[in-house]
């Protein structure tokens, strides 16, 4: 079967585009600018580089056609993709153009970082390439050529007449170079033109569907081979070829097993909140290239349950940069988290009125047209983990929002999530999340690698996954019982952690009829392990501290969060030169760029078996949010859980009612919505070993506890302190 020529399941040629003339003439232009030498001397690498990272693009692009992919070895393939991320990855970053310093070392700090910004967006072109999406990659082209003419002008005009400035412009400028407020412009326009046609394949691709990725999952059954690693263009390192390999080694009732802990989780969302899964059409499915197999047999169980398997494509580029939601469907270990990181903000370099409403027309317009039709049933998502802990080097010089621009940005992201909510309806969506390593996990300690097999750690994170789930919901319960008779929650921490939290709890009218808190089962969330509520702002007080913690990735060193009254007051954590710093990495990455963020969670994990399991074999310090939020009390600051499903009824399994389920913002969702939400949402994990006390505080004053120096002291919890004790 040749999985390329075939329409529905392969690439289309680029020049059977609308635009095959443009295309042309496109391609022959940029050919020319490989060799030429008609800008400012400075600049010629700079467009060199460009011109030769389309010349690879489109020898990529021939493979893709001519049907060479299907039959070079695997190995060619594995040679082509590192040739595609071999200018970022870390050896070489630092004489890459798509490294902002390194740009701005060469061409002065505002082009460089303009031209940086851009070369980011011509990287950004391998997944239409890929695609097939022969007018995505053709516009980029053209915002090249545009760009690089505007230089071979700026040049041409300086050697004809040095002495005469007006022709580049106003301001601060290069003699030869044009002003980068002309760059910055012709970048910023290109973003307004093309933004709802942008929007529009985003949009379409994340709701309806016809991705390369799902055309790789529909023909995955033809033929398994680490040929399919390739043909996503996304980069592939140890960590996704490892995976394959030992995914194609299990039995098929393994893989079985995996698959349908997965999306069974999914149906139960919709069981257990009253939803109606049948009058949904469709599911987005979120996997890591590496698991095909894995989301291959998912994919046939969401057919069965009628729903069609969603697969959003590769969506980043500067179209994408702070949208909310609706990212990529596969993810892939970074060739570079820093390269990532330093262009996070390259949106500030255009961010203004103008972009922004554009922006915000071609959400409503994309959704208008999409969504109806849709019927989309929600995520069905796999997260991996175990990639080394990235710490960033934070560069002043980079481009970052202004103080301005973050109060709009923060602004356009509750817009964006509340017209994706009332698109795709959240009280008739569900999701589920899952959790599995990569090869990675087995390195790079500081002790050095472990001596735990990655098939060790898979083995035990797939039984984690698929826990009995009825024993925890009885115990659980047995907490919730104390909890429900509770005013506030205290907690203590031991050790070198400064905790020193009091988290009031909202008050039932009918407490024989409601709860306060919910007992969490192994359904949206996986695993099992948990009970949490929304907390009562007013009355939240105190100290919530980390010795170290992952967030997303990221690592925080000695986080330290204070609460006055159920918001974030102050905040502060180690590991940079400065504390400037250091609250400039909280504000980007747990607070969004808001001013302050309730506490939108507070919960107590009791996946102790997670714990044991994971101090047992090595790899605690690399568990994600999904599993670590079980492995101690947890506070999230930002929305709820219940954020824009506030109105929907849920139960735990003993019959009564879930009311704590919003605060004083989620309860202006109807007359001001714009206050309601915040877009962003973050666990924070306290470890059981730097837990000194957690207890119920009663309305007398009296306390029960519920952990002691990590240990469950409850009557009938103590069983949970087993694998602890094991371990």
């Amino acid at each position: 079967m040749n999985i390329l020529i075939d329409q529905g399941g392969g690439a289309l040629a680029l020049s059977d585009t609308l635009s095959g003339e443009r295309f042309r003439l496109a391609r022959e232009r940029i050919g020319m600018m490989e060799s030429e030498e008609i800008v400012h001397p400075a600049c010629v690498p700079y467009f060199h580089a460009a011109a030769a990272w389309i010349r690879l693009l489109l020898d990529h692009r021939r493979m893709l056609e001519d049907g060479s992919f299907e039959i070079l070895p695997v190995s060619d393939l594995q040679d082509r993709n590192r040739a595609l991320y071999e200018d970022i990855l870390p050896d070489n970053y630092g004489g890459s153009w798509a490294n902002p310093g390194f740009a701005m070392e060469q061409l002065g700090r505002d082009t460089g970082r303009l031209l940086s910004a851009l070369f980011y967006e011509l990287r950004c072109m391998t997944a239409p390439v890929y695609e097939g999406d022969g007018e995505r990659v053709l516009i980029r082209m053209e915002l090249l050529l545009e760009i690089y003419f505007s230089f071979v002008t700026a040049w041409d005009a300086y050697r004809r007449d040095p002495d005469d400035i007006s022709a580049n412009g106003k301001g601060k400028w290069t003699p030869g170079m044009p002003p980068a407020s002309d760059t910055r412009d012709r970048i910023r326009q290109f973003l307004e033109d093309y933004a709802e046609d942008e929007t529009h394949v985003r949009v379409r691709r994340s709701f309806i569907g016809g991705s390369l990725p799902e055309r790789i999952i529909d023909s995955y059954g033809s033929r398994r081979d680490m040929r399919w690693l390739y043909r996503y263009g996304a980069y592939v390192s140890d960590n996704e070829t490892g995976t394959f390999s030992y995914l194609e080694s299990l039995p098929e009732g393994t893989i079985a097993r995996m698959a349908d802990t997965w999306t069974e989780g999914f149906r139960i969302g919709f069981e257990v909140t009253g939803k109606d899964l049948s009058i949904r059409r469709r599911a987005g499915l979120f996997y890591h290239i590496g698991f095909e197999r894995v989301a291959a047999r998912a994919a046939e169980n969401l057919r069965r349950m009628g729903l069609e398997p969603v697969i959003p494509g590769r969506q980043e580029n500067l179209f994408t940069q702070h949208t909310g939601r609706g990212g990529g469907g596969i993810t892939t270990t970074s060739p570079n988290p820093q390269y990532a990181y330093d262009h996070r903000e390259d949106l500030a370099l255009f961010w203004n009125d103008v972009l922004r409403s554009q922006r915000m027309q071609a959400l409503q317009q994309a959704y208008h047209r999409e969504a109806e039709t849709a019927l989309y049933a929600g995520p069905v998502v796999m997260e991996t983990f175990g990639e080394r802990p990235f710490s960033p080097v934070i560069h002043r010089d980079y481009p970052h929002f202004t103080g301005a621009q973050l109060g709009k940005v923060a602004q356009f992201r509750r817009e964006a999530d509340l017209l994706y909510d009332r698109a795709v309806i959240g009280r008739e969506r569900s999701f589920t999340i899952i959790a599995f390593p990569l090869p990675e996990i087995t390195r790079g300690y500081a002790g050095g690698d472990l001596k735990a097999s990655y098939e060790e750690i898979f083995q035990a994170v797939t039984d984690l996954n698929t826990l009995d789930y009825v024993t925890y919901r009885d115990v659980q319960a047995r907490m919730i019982d104390v909890l429900n008779t509770a005013r506030c929650i205290r907690v203590l921490g031991a050790g070198d952690n400064r905790t020193d939290l009091t988290v009031a709890l909202q008050q039932p009218s009918d407490p024989g009829r409601q709860t306060i808190f919910e007992n969490c089962v192994a359904d949206v969330n996986i695993p099992v392990g948990e009970v949490f509520t929304t907390p009562e702002l007013d009355g939240t007080n105190g100290i919530l501290h980390v010795t170290k913690v992952y967030l997303n990735g990221l690592l925080f060193e000695d986080l330290e969060i204070r609460f006055e009254e159920g918001m974030t007051a102050d905040y502060r954590c180690g590991g940079f030169p400065s504390e400037k710093e250091g609250r400039q990495y909280i504000e980007e990455n747990i607070l969004f760029h808001h001013e302050s963020l309730p506490m939108g969670e507070c919960a107590v994990g009791t996946n102790t078996t997670a714990c044991a399991e994971a101090a047992r074999l090595g790899f605690a310090e690399r568990l994600p949010i999904l599993i670590a939020e079980k492995t101690g009390p947890h506070f999230a600051v930002g929305d709820t859980c219940y954020s824009h499903e506030e109105d929907n009824r849920v139960y735990n399994p003993d019959g009564r009612e879930i009311f704590a389920k919003e605060n004083r913002f989620s309860l202006l969702r109807d007359s001001d919505p714009d206050r309601a939400y915040f877009g962003c949402h973050t666990d924070i994990t306290i470890p059981y070993e730097e837990v000194g006390l957690l207890a119920a505080v009663l309305p007398d004053g009296s306390q029960v506890p519920l952990i002691e120096n990590g240990r469950f002291v409850l009557p009938g919890t103590e069983f949970l302190n087993t694998p602890l004790l094991e371990a």
